[in-house]
């Protein structure tokens, strides 16, 4: 019987964290600055643990390794992507992330696209997108110059407002802001600035300024064109359609009927509350809920009235 993959998952703590997490989500936090939530993770640094059905207890990344039949036969190495929820209660270090090649040479491990759907946004919220320099050698000059007013380039944020956010581009979100990433599988970060914030030893936070310049783009990022389509009960929103992801915003407001068009899926209940039916089987979900529906799973039922996030690579 083919049955979908509940998640148990990580959390992170960070300088920047806050208790969103808890307070809109519900999920029991270690401390008052949790700034990330892992939901579906095969990354070594938070991994996920299913909690249903005849893989209950299994780690993710094994469960990708011996059962690669359940994620299509794909020939990825290693799970390819990672979902987060991120609460900002300050601002994240202004960083960049390197793509493949530069991760792999470099770090040992992929570089890192990404993309943000913003679940909330405090009023006035901002994130940091892009930035204006012309030329690396201009670049290195403001930043060396710490002339962040000149070079950084911010942008005011809503709830449901998408950002694609390709490796080489600079970024940082904003304080109040609430997230939801879709990620490559990835944990590599070079911070570029840190706000001169020191850490509870007193200590200010690496940069890794010669690897930043490296790989940071030059040129205005090129963020996606989401288009939305209605049928019935689901409206579905592209968020974006990338070489390492397909993100969709689902809105269902009664019942909808999905067949397979990937290989495997990922699911994040944002809010509401409803079922998922699948081979004959009824699961609740709710807003918290991450689950996988693997390749076995054909077809599928989501009743309810509900808002998710779904991708596939």
């Amino acid at each position: 019987m083919s049955e979908p993959l509940f998640l148990q998952s990580v959390m992170q703590e960070k300088i920047w964290g806050g208790t969103h997490l808890r307070d809109v989500f519900g999920y029991d936090i270690p401390s008052d600055h949790v700034g990330e939530y892992w939901a579906i993770s095969a990354h070594p640094n938070g991994v996920s643990t299913i909690k249903n059905g005849r893989y209950a207890g299994q780690t993710l990344d094994v469960l990708y390794a011996e059962h690669r039949e359940l994620f299509g036969n794909r020939q990825e190495p290693v799970f390819p992507l990672l979902t987060k929820i991120l609460d900002a209660n300050d601002w994240l270090s202004v960083q960049v992330h390197p793509d493949d090649a530069y991760g792999l040479e470099h770090e040992g491990e992929l570089g890192k696209t990404e993309c943000w759907y913003i679940i909330a946004a405090e009023p006035g919220a901002e994130i940091i997108y892009g930035h204006n320099a012309k030329s690396k050698e201009e670049l290195r000059q403001q930043i060396e110059s710490k002339d962040w007013e000149n070079l950084l380039t911010k942008v005011p944020v809503k709830a449901g407002d998408f950002f694609y956010v390709p490796s080489g581009t600079m970024h940082a979100i904003g304080a109040g802001i609430l997230v939801l990433e879709t990620q490559q599988s990835s944990d590599t970060t070079y911070r570029v600035y840190d706000f001169d914030r020191k850490d509870d030893q007193g200590n200010l936070r690496e940069l890794h300024l010669e690897k930043s310049i490296d790989v940071l783009n030059i040129g205005e990022p090129a963020n996606s064109r989401p288009v939305t389509t209605k049928v019935d009960d689901l409206k579905s929103t592209l968020l974006v359609a990338s070489d390492f992801f397909a993100v969709y915003k689902w809105e269902i407001s009664g019942k909808a009927y999905f067949e397979k068009t990937a290989d495997y899926s990922l699911f994040s209940v944002l809010d509401g509350q409803g079922s998922l039916l699948v081979d004959g089987q009824e699961y609740p979900i709710a807003k918290g809920s991450h689950f996988i529906l693997p390749s076995d799973v054909q077809a599928w039922e989501i009743q309810g009235e509900l808002e998710l996030i779904v991708s596939h690579p």
